[in-house]
């Protein structure tokens, strides 16, 4: 057997291997469209055309106003933390909240940043234990402050809000969760990454793969019946739901050990048939502006590998084991589509790998080699297939993405796919490797800027 024929036979499984794998992953997401689509077209034939289309500046008020909690575990951030309290205060001006912000005992940048912020409404709560714990666990002690608080000044919360500390906060959010936690246990709003022109392609991913999620997918999903997914910002959970977290797991109601406490909590909130909201609302009439958290997503290409390992480990990897396929149809689908990243790398790494062969034996082909290069009838007929599935994912990906940046940033999502991918691969090493050494035993953040139109 020639070393060229092994080769072909190689190029030819891995082909194969990769283009039946993305056939199924194409078909998933082909679904999911189908369904946004025929929901989006439903909708506007029935639902609009008795009741007009709400807006958050003109919502009722809420039946029965609260305090809404909100919850900003901070580590290293002395860069970020006062201008964004800043803007926060200006944003959401006299509304009812109480604000408490985590910080470490050994990191006094950030307890000096927090205190140069002087407003009652602002409360500053030190994490004893040298720092960084886990994000879970800081989250738990601002609980306590929480409990302490509720019972030192005799209120009780009605939400708990939570936020990271390099978040922009939409002036509305507030008002927002006050009516709409009567409604759901758990409220989620869209999460809209801005744009950083010095990363216009890896920071720039985020605001693809966002747009498209936030833009659809959540919405598929409460549609199927799924709980939603906490995204860990611009979120609220009703404070009765979270007191029965707490009380299921010894007083604290955010999973310590996990990457993803976020995405768990969510889960587990539907997991006591409480109903989960994702909430997409423009903020006024006559604006396409919708009512979101926006903040900067990484910059380098090691702080988003480090982020999405983190995602992927926690979702694909230890969320297997710790929540398992529980749920309906829709619940046990979504799951399947939230965990199946490891396996959409090694699709790509397949890929990409017979990619390369190919092109190298057609150069060796073009320089007189004895190499015959054929391809099975088959995978000539996959490859087709899912040229065509790729030429239509594409459509809808760029779609999005212009419907929330713009056609320029539409544009750039086509190349921007190959650069997500390129993370990706990178990103599911990383997590198999924290994942077989035991999971994570701290806190691993990404460095964080604030909008410098913000600052104060």
């Amino acid at each position: 057997m020639t070393p060229a024929f092994v080769l072909t036979d190689l190029a030819s499984e891995l082909a194969l291997f990769a283009a039946a794998g993305f056939l199924l992953f194409a078909i998933d997401d082909l679904v999911v469209d189908l369904i946004y689509f025929a929901r989006r077209a439903w909708r506007a034939l029935t639902v609009y055309r008795r009741y007009p289309r709400a807006f958050a500046d003109s919502l009722p008020a809420p039946a029965r106003p609260g305090r809404i909690a909100v919850f900003i575990p901070a580590w290293d951030e002395s860069a970020v933390i006062a201008d964004m309290l800043r803007a926060t205060l200006r944003r959401w001006g006299n509304g009812d909240y109480r604000i408490f912000v985590g910080f470490y005992a050994n990191d006094p940048l950030t307890e000096t940043a927090i205190g140069q912020v002087a407003d009652p409404r602002i409360e500053a709560v030190l994490v004893e234990d040298r720092g960084p714990t886990t994000k879970a666990d800081c989250l738990n002690r601002l609980y306590d402050a929480l409990l302490a608080a509720e019972c030192r000044e005799s209120w009780t919360a009605k939400a708990v809000v939570l936020h990271d500390a390099e978040d922009l906060v939409h002036p509305l959010e507030i008002r927002l969760f006050d009516v709409m936690t009567e409604k759901a246990a758990l409220v989620q709003l869209p999460v809209i990454p801005l744009l950083d022109p010095d990363s216009r392609w890896i920071s720039g991913h985020y605001c693809d793969e966002f747009a498209e999620s936030h833009g659809k997918e959540l919405v598929v999903r409460e549609a199927v019946g799924a709980s939603i997914p906490l995204a860990g910002v611009g979120c609220a959970i009703a404070r009765n739901a979270l007191a029965r977290l707490a009380a299921d797991n010894g007083g604290r109601p955010f999973a310590a050990q996990c990457m993803t406490e976020d995405y768990e909590l969510g889960l587990r909130i539907g997991a006591f048939a409480d109903k989960t909201m994702f909430v997409r609302i423009p903020a006024v009439a006559g604006s396409a502006s919708v009512v979101s958290s926006r903040g900067h997503f990484p910059a380098t290409l090691d702080a988003a590998v480090r982020q999405k390992a983190r995602w992927i480990g926690g979702i694909a990897l230890a969320g297997w084991e710790r929540l398992g396929w529980r749920g309906g149809i829709g619940e046990r689908w979504m799951r399947m589509r939230d965990r199946r990243g490891p396996l959409a790398a090694l699709l790509l790494v397949a890929g990409y790998a017979a990619i390369l062969l190919w092109l190298q034996l057609w150069i060796a082909a073009r320089l007189g080699a004895p190499v015959v290069l054929a391809a099975a009838p088959v995978l000539v007929f996959l490859l087709k297939l899912n040229a065509v599935l790729l030429g239509w994912r594409i459509l809808v990906r760029a779609g999005f993405v212009t419907a929330t940046y713009g056609p320029g940033q539409g544009l750039l999502s086509i190349p921007r796919l190959l650069v997500g991918n390129f993370i990706a691969i990178l990103a599911v090493k990383r997590a198999i490797g924290i994942h077989a050494s035991g999971g994570p035993r701290r806190w691993e953040k990404t460095h964080h800027i604030f909008p410098a139109e913000e600052q104060a």
